[in-house]
């Protein structure tokens, strides 16, 4: 299942140029997430988190194309696969317009309340 997400780009999210501070997209890139899982299984992330699920950051590889700017529309699109039992993979991308200017693939494991690895869920 594809999700999507937009948000405009606010000053607050740009450098000095007007574009997009690099480390803003890993916001914009945690918001997609965070709205897929919660639009995807039903349950907001705080039940989750009551559950002891807790979502972390494995590793990401991302790639920056092009530059969103001050006042742009942007959308974040994102899907999971299964990597194991025990981490999913998101594929995201931003699109501006419907070009994608930033694509990203970010493996998450969940831990439970003790910090400890446990079963990733099922959430496609």
């Amino acid at each position: 299942m594809e999700q999507r997400v937009s948000y405009k780009v606010y000053y607050e999210d740009t450098d000095s140029l007007g574009v997009v501070y690099y480390a803003n997209y890993l916001k914009y890139l945690e918001r997609g997430r965070t709205e897929y899982v919660g639009q995807v299984s039903g349950r907001d992330i705080r039940r989750w988190n009551d559950d002891g699920y807790y979502f972390v950051v494995y590793a990401m590889n991302i790639k920056f194309k092009k530059a969103a700017e001050l006042g742009d529309v942007i959308e974040v699109v994102t899907t999971v696969n299964s990597a194991s039992a025990y981490r999913g993979v998101f594929k995201q991308r931003i699109e501006r317009a419907g070009e994608v200017i930033v694509e990203a693939d970010v493996e998450i494991v969940c831990l439970d309340k003790s910090r400890t690895i446990r079963e990733f869920p099922a959430l496609t």
